[in-house]
C-alpha cells in the first residue's frame, strides 16, 4: 500500500483540511498520514479562529514521519504562518520526497483570510518552488499574481505568471467562472483543459483540499500528472455530485460515496 501525508490544518467539522485530506486518501486506496499545521474552529458557516502548532512540533511530527515510514507524496494544505511554512522547507530539504503536491490555501469560502502578505509572500518564495504541481483556485490565483481573473484568457495569463514563480506545473482551478467549470493545466510548454458541468449544490466545503488530495493519491499510486488530475477531476465531480445537506451553511462533500454505494450502503 502505498503511504501519503498531508501537512494541513485541521477543520474541527471535518469537511475541509486534514480531515477531507484523510478521506480522500482512503478512498483511493493509500495510507494516509498527517501533520497539523493549525486548529481551527470551522463549521459549514466559516472560520471562527485558529489556534498555529509551533514550529518545533510540526518539525517534530514531520521527522516521527520521515525517520519511521517511506512517504510516497506530500500534499501541503494550510500553512498560515511565516515560522510554519519556513520549518516545512527546511524538514522536505532534508527529507527530499518525491512528489509534492501544494494547495496555496489563502481564503476559506467564507472570506476568512487564512495568510497574512507576509506569508503569501514566503509560501511563494520558498515552498512553491518545491512543488510538482501547485492547484490555486481563481481567488488565490489573483492573491498571487495580484490581477483580477474573470475569464478563461484571464487564467491562462495567470497560470503562466505563476509557472514563472518556480513550480513545476500550475493547475488553476475555474470553479469561480459563472460558466461550466474549467481547469487548466500549464507545464510551461502547453496547457490542458479539464471541463465539468458545474453542479447545482450549494454543498462544497472542502473540494479544494479534496481535489489536490486525490491527485496526490493518484500520482503516488503510479498515474501520470495528467491521469492523476482527470481521476481526481471524476472522483470530486461524483462527490460533488452527491455533497451531503450536513450543517446549516455550506455542507461537505461526499468522499466515500462510489464505496458506499458499492458495498450496498446507499442505493
Amino acid at each position: 500500500m502505498k503511504q501519503v501525508l498531508t501537512i494541513a490544518g485541521s477543520d474541527s467539522s471535518g469537511g475541509a483540511g486534514i480531515q477531507a485530506d484523510l478521506k480522500t486518501f482512503s478512498a483511493h486506496g493509500v495510507f494516509g498520514m498527517s501533520v497539523i499545521t493549525a486548529v481551527t474552529a470551522q463549521n459549514t458557516q466559516g472560520v471562527f479562529a485558529v489556534q498555529d502548532i509551533s514550529k518545533d512540533v510540526i518539525a517534530k511530527q514531520i521527522e516521527a514521519i520521515f525517520d519511521d515510514i517511506e512517504v510516497d507524496g506530500v500534499k501541503i494544505g494550510m500553512v498560515s504562518q511565516v515560522p510554519t511554512i519556513e520549518v516545512i522547507v527546511e524538514q522536505l530539504r532534508i527529507y527530499k520526497p518525491k512528489t509534492i503536491v501544494l494547495d496555496p490555501v489563502m481564503v476559506s469560502k467564507s472570506g476568512y483570510h487564512l495568510l497574512n502578505p507576509e506569508a503569501e509572500a514566503t509560501l511563494i518564495k520558498e515552498l512553491l518552488p518545491m512543488a510538482m504541481v501547485v492547484t490555486p483556485n481563481i481567488p488565490e490565483a489573483e492573491v498571487m499574481t495580484n490581477k483580477s481573473i474573470h475569464t478563461l484568457k484571464h487564467m491562462e495569463e495567470a497560470a503562466k505568471a505563476i509557472f514563472q514563480m518556480g513550480v513545476k506545473n500550475v493547475l488553476l482551478k475555474g470553479g469561480h467562472l459563472e460558466e461550466d467549470s474549467i481547469d487548466i493545466l500549464f507545464d510551461g510548454q502547453e496547457f490542458r483543459y479539464y471541463s465539468s458541468a458545474r453542479i447545482a449544490t450549494k454543498n462544497t466545503h472542502g473540494t479544494g483540499c479534496t481535489l489536490s488530495s486525490a491527485i496526490t493519491a493518484n500520482l503516488a499510486l503510479g498515474h501520470s500528472l495528467n491521469q492523476a488530475i482527470t481521476l481526481a477531476k471524476e472522483y470530486i465531480t461524483i462527490a460533488i455530485q452527491n455533497s451531503l445537506p450536513i450543517g446549516k451553511g455550506v455542507g461537505p462533500t461526499h468522499h466515500f460515496y462510489t464505496l458506499y454505494k458499492k458495498a450496498g450502503l446507499i442505493e
